[in-house]
């Protein structure tokens, strides 16, 4: 899927993360949860959240593959596992539906309580939840050498802009696209999702199945 010397594969790369981050798609999250902050918090939150985004999914692409072979899993399962974990995700977001793999009902209540939702929720598990640290370690998995990872690791911090520019602009978007005009752009990237997911199923089934191929 990745890493050539070509650049759109990088770019494809890029879209991937961006269509699991879905910084749109956190943009209604946000504004209930922050709609009685000031100006200012609101502010810090978005900067804190692209920072933590940042941080989480380019620690996942440096240990990824230590964190694998400490549990044993080999990664055509994780492959297969991680595909199976977005392509439900997109399904969710093709019916423009918060996934529970990324925020369940009940941390949706706690997080209304929560004084500092930077973090948790909004960083993890809304934007870079299982899905997102799923997809990052399996295209990191493919990167050969240190300078594919470099670049991944640049996607991420491009990534964590996009982040940080939605949450700041978030009420103006929000007025602007509507609840309609978001949910369009989450659905477009639910079904960009399900094909990445799918490619990767058939990837790691082939790898563990090898009489597939």
């Amino acid at each position: 899927m990745i890493f050539s010397p070509e650049y759109t594969l990088y770019a494809k790369t890029l879209i991937g993360i961006i269509a699991i981050v879905n910084p749109l798609g956190a943009i209604p999250v946000f504004l209930s949860l922050c709609g009685d902050r000031t100006h200012t918090e609101r502010r810090q939150i978005a900067r804190v959240s692209a920072f933590a985004v940042a941080s989480i999914l380019i620690l996942a692409i440096w240990s990824g593959d230590a964190l694998l072979g400490f549990f044993g899993i080999g990664i055509p399962a994780f492959r297969t596992g991680g595909g199976l974990l977005l392509l439900l995700i997109a399904i969710n977001m093709m019916h423009a539906k918060q996934s529970h793999a990324k925020h369940s009902p009940k941390e949706a209540e706690e997080a209304d309580n929560k004084e500092n939702v930077a973090v948790v929720p909004l960083a993890i598990p809304i934007m870079s939840g299982p899905g997102a640290i799923s997809l990052v370690i399996v295209d990191a998995h493919q990167a050969i050498g240190w300078g594919d990872r470099l670049i991944l690791s640049a996607d991420i911090i491009v990534v964590a802009i996009a982040v940080w520019g939605a949450l700041r602009l978030a009420a103006p978007i929000g007025e602007k696209l509507g609840i309609t005009g978001l949910n369009i752009v989450t659905r477009i990237m639910g079904l960009l999702l399900a094909a990445i997911g799918m490619q990767m199923i058939t990837a790691g089934l082939v790898k563990l199945l090898p009489g597939l191929a």
